[in-house]
């Protein structure tokens, strides 16, 4: 196991900056998930730390060595891909023991590893099956014994889970989660999915056009987010935005954040801020409710039973002042 330590790591691809001088400290153990949409560099920023992108400016250290020149070979990271990359003509023991065998590990030394990531994984009765007898779910968990039998200093996921359906995803995040509590290796995770952050991470690094936005743990992240940009990422349904007359006694130009779990149906005496119902969607568990305030803001209310009125009826709202978030218009900072 190792810590990760970043200053100012940058990368350009020609004249285009893509990473803008991130520093980071990942410690020893922990899980760490680097979160954010499509073209916020999450990718590119892991692909830096394994060595399989060249650092244009900065440092990136594992344990007390920069690795900026190392081979990623020689760096003790192993990386689980997004599309398994496992040898089709291999047996899934061959597909594990492939890394060891070009290393020269003594065949006794290799069968012990294979053996034992197995049954961590509980693939041991697959070990002399092909790929192709394999559901996805069985692919990635080979996948990630073929990490483990290298016995890496740290864990590199980049999106492992978007091949699979949603069953799997929760199957397969659960084997991940259990496997760093068995093994407290050093974990960083790559995910576009924030539900995904939320459950696996000890920490998340939130990212956007190649900075970091805010980094802690998910709960500080859920409660205080630092702008409008996290508070909409984190979360699911997204935190609603108010503005101006939408919030009842509302006096500041500052926007105004309250997320739809947080929102209680009241009467109109009593209401924050109240809409025009749109649309439900029922989810069983709970309701999702639609609706459009007196300015056309949209908004969401969570609510765990759908409301008897009919489209275009008024519900009116409140909520606990201390879940209620301010934040500059400008700027989109977090009011302290």
């Amino acid at each position: 196991m190792a810590s990760v330590t970043i200053r100012e790591l940058k990368k350009a691809y020609g004249t285009t900056q893509v990473m803008h001088g991130v520093d980071l400290d990942i410690n020893d153990g922990e899980f760490v998930v680097f979160v954010g949409p499509s073209g916020c560099g999450k990718s590119t920023l892991l692909r830096m730390i394994a060595g399989l992108e060249e650092i244009t400016d900065g440092t990136v250290a594992i344990g007390d060595s920069v690795v900026n020149d190392v081979a990623p070979s020689k760096r003790g990271v192993a990386m689980v891909f997004q599309t398994y990359a496992l040898y089709p003509h291999m047996t899934v023991y061959k597909n594990m023991s492939f890394g060891l065998k070009q290393a020269k590990t003594p065949a006794d030394e290799i069968d012990r590893r294979v053996k034992a990531a197995a049954e961590v994984l509980q693939i041991t009765d697959y070990l002399s099956r092909s790929p192709r007898n394999l559901s996805g779910g069985q692919r990635q968990r080979v996948a990630i014994g073929r990490a483990i039998v290298r016995d890496p200093e740290v864990f590199l996921f980049d999106e492992p889970l978007s091949n699979l359906d949603a069953g799997l995803r929760v199957q397969t995040r659960l084997e991940i989660a259990r496997l760093h509590e068995r093994l407290g290796s050093t974990m960083i995770y790559v995910t576009h999915d924030q539900v995904e952050a939320m459950t696996l991470a000890d920490k998340i690094v939130v990212l956007r056009d190649g900075r970091v936005e805010q980094v802690g743990s998910p709960i500080h992240l859920y409660e205080q987010p630092d702008n409008t940009f996290v508070a909409q990422f984190i979360g699911s349904p997204k935190m609603n935005f108010f503005e101006g007359s939408d919030i009842v006694g509302n006096a500041s130009t500052d926007i105004t954040g309250i997320r739809p779990e947080h929102l209680r149906e009241t009467d109109a005496a009593n209401a924050m801020v109240s809409g025009k119902l749109e649309l439900i969607e029922q989810l069983g568990e709970y309701a999702l409710v639609h609706l459009t305030t007196s300015s056309g803001a949209e908004f969401i209310a969570k609510m765990e039973h759908p409301p008897s009125v009919g489209k275009g009826d008024t519900l009116h709202f409140n909520a606990s002042q201390q879940l209620i978030h301010k934040f500059d218009k400008q700027s989109g900072q977090r009011r302290t």
